[in-house]
């Protein structure tokens, strides 16, 4: 099996894009960057992958007319560069049937909360004004509903209650860096597979009694 062709959607700083490089610097990633698509002309993003050498389209949203007429275009600039998987990694469009339809199951993005919980925007916020004390990241398939898709990989960290967002932010970051090349590197080993809501990864080990308890149980 050959490298998988990655096509990564990007908006803003690029700190998951920035993970996923360094993940196939140091061989953890068996993937090359085919394309990075930006919809927000002068994002960091944008800078990051000049700099890596990794070929960048700019493709501004308030240019088209319709969700569906930016797609197309995104989906062109995709093929036209032979993605395989199409990675979403801080991309603050949502993405409609013309995407989806062309890379079906295909398309994954990674969401700073353990979902179902705490869908949309500033999840980290809602999680820390909720009063959970576990929290986390999830990759997940797209669909056409928003942070709805079958989920692939989760991380759970702990939440000090009343502590800022901003702290919780951070420790969540932490982990999505972790496992997002992870869950992309599941996809280049063949493991992943789909049946509706429920995705089975290929060799999974079974899983112990582990659990994470917040706060920890004394000793």
């Amino acid at each position: 099996m050959g490298r998988l062709r990655l096509g990564v959607l990007a908006s803003g700083t690029g700190t998951n894009f920035e993970a996923i490089l360094a993940a196939i610097d140091d061989g953890r990633l068996d993937a090359d960057v085919a394309v990075l698509v930006c919809n927000r002309p002068g994002a960091r993003v944008v800078e990051l992958a000049e700099a890596a050498g990794v070929n960048t389209q700019i493709r501004d949203h308030r240019g088209y007319a319709s969700r569906e007429e930016f797609d197309e275009q995104v989906v062109a600039a995709l093929e036209a560069a032979g993605v395989e998987l199409v990675v979403m990694a801080g991309f603050d469009r949502l993405v409609t049937g013309a995407l989806l339809a062309r890379f079906e199951a295909r398309v994954i993005n990674i969401h700073p909360a353990l979902l179902p919980a705490f869908k949309g925007v500033d999840a980290q916020s809602q999680a820390a004004e909720y009063g959970v004390t576990i929290a986390g990241a999830t990759v997940h398939i797209v669909d056409e509903e928003v942070d709805h898709g079958p989920i692939i990989v989760q991380a759970a960290v702990p939440v000090v209650p009343g502590e800022s967002p901003e702290a919780v932010r951070k420790r969540i970051l932490t982990q999505e860096h972790r496992i997002y090349p992870y869950a992309i590197q599941l996809f280049a080993e063949g493991r992943v597979t789909v049946t509706g809501r429920t995705v089975t990864i290929d060799g999974r080990e079974p899983v112990a009694d582990q659990s994470l308890i917040s706060p920890p149980l004394p000793r």
